[in-house]
Formats: C-alpha cells, structure tokens, sequence
C-alpha cells in the first residue's frame, strides 16, 4: 500500500482535506474545510451502483474503475496540477474505501503524501454526534429571553461586537426560530451540516467566560437542536429583555422588510397559522397586509399569536427565569444596543 492510513485527530496536521464522495453528498455535509474533488459524479455513482445490483459486482468495477481513473486524471491536470513535492494532502469518502483509497493510491504514485482518512466520513460524523452530546455542557450559558421583536437578535450582535462569547444559533441555522422565519435567497443548510458548523462555533468558546445565547425552540426552521445543549439552555441563568410594543413593531418591520415588498408571500406563510386563529383572522390580517397597514397588522400578530405561545414556553422550560437579570431596551439601534451591552 503506497499510501498511508490517519485518524481525525491529525487532521490538523495536513495541508489539504479531499472529499471524494460526490457533489450532493458533499453538499449534505463534510468536514469544514474540506475541499469537493469526486472521483464519481452523482449520475456515475447511480449508474455504478444499478450496475452492481441488476448485472454484476465485477460489471460495476469496471465501469466504476474507468469512470473513476477519467475523474482523478482530470483532478490531477486541475485542482492538483500545481500542489509542490512537499503536499500533504488527507482523502476520505463515505467509508474511507473504494473511493478514497482510489484517489490516495494515484496521489501516493505521483510522490505526495497522502493519507486515507481511517473510517472515512462516517467516522467524522459519529465524532460530531459525539461531541455534541458532551460539549454544550461544559459551558456556562446566560440566554436572552424576551417576546419576538424585543431585540434579541440585535443585541446578540451587539454582545459579539463588544467583546462577549455569543453563540448564534439562528446565524448558523439560516433562520430566525418563527413561522415566518425563513431568511430570502438563504435556504437553510441540511442537519448534518447544522451540526457541524454548530459544533465548530462551540469549540470556540471559552468555558471560563459565559456564553450568550438567544431562547429557541428545539428546532429553528427545519434544523433541530441537540438535546443537550436544548437541556443546558433551559437550567441556565436568564437575561429577560423588555422593549415596549410600539419599538417591537417598528423594528419588526424593518427586519422583515423583504415581506413587505412581497406582500403574498407573507400571506401564503400565514396560512400555517390556520389552525390557530381560523379563516377569519386570516382573512382580516390579508387585507391589512393588501392596505398596507404593517403596523396594526404586526401588533395583532405579536398580541394575538407569538406573545402568548413565546411566554407559555418560556415559564414552562426555564426554572431560573424568575431570578433572571432584565435589560430595558427603547432603543433598538445599533448605537444603543452596544451601549446596552457594555453595561452587562
């Protein structure tokens, strides 16, 4: 064997990390970092794999092989064609098998030195589920509680700009945690990749220093979040923010100006509510929406609907919301929000 064999520990250690798997599978998740170099398309692979499962094993390989050779050949005259003697590269697909050891072999030829990933991406991706089931425990966390529009989100950026740990998991999960939540041209990213760009941003915190972190769901949009940073968040301390209903509206408004230019689509996304509040409600909010009347309408929306559930949630799943901190906030600008978060 001309190559050779590492773990995920020395990952570190090279100056390259390839995936050879294919582009969706990429796509769907992979090692941060890592660059896409398949050695199958996602067509060939179907085609390999019908090969395999209607003619023969041995049909498949030979296939596969030439398809194979013809992709890390085009690898080789691209992506590769100037790396120096010295290159160190790491290659793994979804076992660490057929595919990255394919890759690894020409690589090792040509005199880099390359190393197949042990276990392949199946081994990085029981590590991520791992971690994340240790890792939200060893932190200290203060969570930002309020109704929706009093500015938590803001003030999360503004903690980060002053120079607090802050982890922003509507940031990492595309999306701002409520029915009408889904961020334009920013489709959320699969679970997996959530993970592991979840579990980047908890590597990076200080233990020693507290950490905050706005209350969510156990899922935000269509990511889930691991049970025990949910289980951590919830026996945390709490920072209550209070911002009166007339500033919410406005910066509600803001913040979700691209429905306002797009005015049926905020009423399509209503219709998940009709379960709630019925054809009538859904009725009367459209035509306030068709007037142009935001503001009555975003008042009804936050009185009506989101504050009720959000403050049922919130002293259903946090024992130390009565001790917690407030912070006032009249002001949800910039200026004011880090002014704000240099006070705490």
């Amino acid at each position: 064997m001309l190559f050779k064999t590492a773990n995920l520990s020395q990952l570190a250690e090279f100056d390259e990390i390839i995936d050879v798997r294919t582009p969706s599978e990429f796509a769907d998740d992979h090692i941060p970092g890592a660059i896409n170099c398949p050695v199958l398309s996602d067509e060939e692979r179907i085609t390999v794999g019908t090969l395999y499962k209607q003619v023969s094993p041995f049909e498949a390989r030979k296939v596969g092989g030439a398809l194979v050779a013809k992709n890390i050949a085009r690898h080789l005259e691209t992506v590769f064609h100037d790396k120096p003697r010295s290159w160190k590269p790491m290659v793994y697909c979804w076992r660490g098998g057929q595919r990255s050891g394919a890759m690894s072999i020409i690589l090792a030829q040509v005199g880099w030195m390359a190393h197949k990933l042990e276990g392949g991406y199946k081994t990085y991706r029981r590590d991520v589920l791992d971690q994340l089931e240790t890792l939200p425990q060893q932190l200290d966390y203060r969570v930002v509680c309020g109704p929706t529009g009093s500015g938590k989100s803001r003030l999360l950026a503004a903690l980060a700009e002053t120079g607090h740990q802050v982890l922003d998991l509507e940031g990492l999960a595309r999306h701002r945690g409520s029915v009408l939540g889904n961020l334009p041209q920013q489709p959320q990213p699969s679970q997996k990749w959530f993970d592991s760009q979840l579990l980047l941003a908890l590597r990076e915190l200080d233990p020693a220093r507290p950490v905050y972190v706005e209350s969510e769901s156990k899922k935000i949009g269509s990511v889930a979040l691991p049970a025990s940073l949910f289980d951590a968040m919830h026996a945390a301390d709490c920072l209550v923010v209070e911002t009166p209903l007339e500033v919410r509206v406005a910066g509600l408004q803001e913040d979700y100006l691209h429905y306002v230019n797009d005015p049926e689509a905020l009423i399509a996304q209503l219709q998940s509510l009709h379960q709630f509040h019925g054809s009538e409600k859904l009725q009367h909010w459209s035509e306030l929406i068709h007037a142009g009347d935001y503001a009555a309408f975003v008042e009804e929306l936050l009185t009506q609907h989101y504050d009720p559930t959000y403050f049922r949630s919130l002293t259903k799943h946090y024992p130390k919301l009565p001790e917690a901190q407030t912070l006032a906030l009249n002001d949800l600008s910039h200026r004011a929000l880090c002014e704000a978060a240099k006070q705490l």
